[in-house]
């Protein structure tokens, strides 16, 4: 029966694979060439910035990349879900308030109210961070049964 408990994987650890999902594209992209990157203003130092955020981003993906098939009470996976959303919705806050670097439009209708490319990243960002709340709420239950029965088994 424990091995059942252990293989559990809640559905919403999905989220997971989603933080990879938004950030792997523009990871590997400033990894190898961050100068193809579609923002504006790259000097020498944007670039090596963008290489050393593109190099944790990487990184962290991998570790979602792990983290996401781990059972839900590990803490472990706790804490890079909480480090996650944390990450997250600073990133949205941080591409929210933002002045345009992207040079791209929707078009006019879209500018019009204000839907840029750089609020939808901001928004996919919240959803993203939220997603990780959501779990954490979900999970936090079994986490405690966990450890309530890891506890009596000592």
């Amino acid at each position: 029966m424990a091995s059942q408990e252990v293989a559990f994987r809640h559905p919403f650890s999905v989220i997971f694979l989603l933080h990879i999902a938004l950030d792997i594209p523009v990871a590997l992209q400033g990894v190898w060439s961050p100068e193809s990157l579609p923002f504006l203003q790259l000097n020498n130092t944007a670039v090596v910035f963008i290489k050393l955020y593109a190099a944790l981003a990487v990184g962290i993906c991998a570790a979602s990349l792990l983290a996401f098939s781990l059972p839900e009470f590990l803490p472990g996976k706790r804490a890079l879900a909480i480090g996650l959303c944390i990450y997250h919705v600073t990133c949205s806050t941080i591409l929210y308030n933002a002045p345009r670097f992207i040079p791209h439009s929707f078009g006019a209708f879209a500018e019009g109210y204000g839907i840029t490319p750089e609020h939808v990243w901001s928004t996919l960002h919240g959803f993203v961070g939220l997603g990780f709340a959501v779990w954490w709420q979900a999970t936090v239950q079994l986490a405690a049964a966990m450890r309530s029965q890891m506890l009596k088994s000592q």
